[in-house]
């Protein structure tokens, strides 16, 4: 595994994060990599790595480090235990929209200033709490990111004023939204209402659900992992980087 561990300066303080790159001297198109509500584990270290072995330099940044600190997680476990659970949903409710705004603010100025890395514009990618934090953070900043991919996300497209839907007008990067059919995190009126939002804006999108799938089905540990639905996860986010990254 090429992996170097970095801290980053973010307007509340230090970010712990992992840089992930392929084998050789670069540089290579950055991706930054937004943990799903989990946070930071050997499975999401293993994806970032694979990731960067198809051509990507990847930053995993540690969402919550405003925690100080926090226990590893095991997601059959936490889903299992209900103080465990109360927790993890606390944690996701600590990360508001001008939290993931200003975080990445911090993120795409790291990457512009490593030599590992080529190009003024990124490429974003998240699960679950993550896939709602890089559709807000390609929202916000809508010249950085080129390609923006979006997995088993939920509250993508709701009636708070906060929603990513309603902030994606100017996004000039690909957006590619995955849910899963059977997910109540994202449902068919969620995923209607996105797709309506990204085409009045005029951005290059695909939103779809994946059958047979459900919340969390491209993540090694989770419980919901899904073979067929992380294969056909990988399969559409390399056309995806590979088309709107290439340079």
């Amino acid at each position: 595994m090429s992996r170097t561990d970095v801290v980053i300066k973010t307007r509340d303080g230090n970010c712990p994060a992992s840089l992930f790159t392929p084998a050789g001297t670069g540089p290579w198109p950055a991706v930054v990599f937004y943990m799903d509500g989990l946070g930071i584990r050997p499975a999401l270290w293993d994806m970032a790595q694979q990731l960067a072995d198809t051509g990507y330099a990847v930053l995993l940044p540690d969402l919550y480090y405003r925690e100080g600190g926090y226990e590893q997680m095991v997601p059959a476990k936490v889903f299992a235990d209900p103080k465990q659970l109360e927790n993890l949903i606390r944690m996701v409710g600590t990360l508001s929209r001008d939290r993931k705004v200003s975080d990445s603010v911090a993120f795409i100025e790291f990457l512009k200033g490593r030599s590992e890395v080529k190009g003024e514009r990124f490429g974003g990618i998240g699960y679950c709490m993550g896939g709602n934090v890089a559709l807000t953070v390609a929202g916000e900043y809508k010249d950085a990111f080129a390609a923006i991919a979006s997995f088993h996300a939920g509250g993508l497209a709701t009636d708070q004023p906060d929603s990513p839907h309603l902030f994606v007008k100017g996004i000039t990067g690909r957006v590619y939204v995955a849910g899963a059919v059977e997910d109540a995190h994202f449902t068919d009126a969620q995923k209607a209402e996105l797709g309506k939002a990204l085409t009045v804006a005029g951005v290059e999108h695909i939103v779809e659900t994946y059958a047979g799938a459900h919340h969390g089905f491209a993540v090694p540990d989770h419980p919901a992992f899904n073979v067929e639905a992380a294969e056909r996860h990988r399969q559409a986010l390399a056309r995806l980087f590979g088309e709107a990254l290439a340079a």
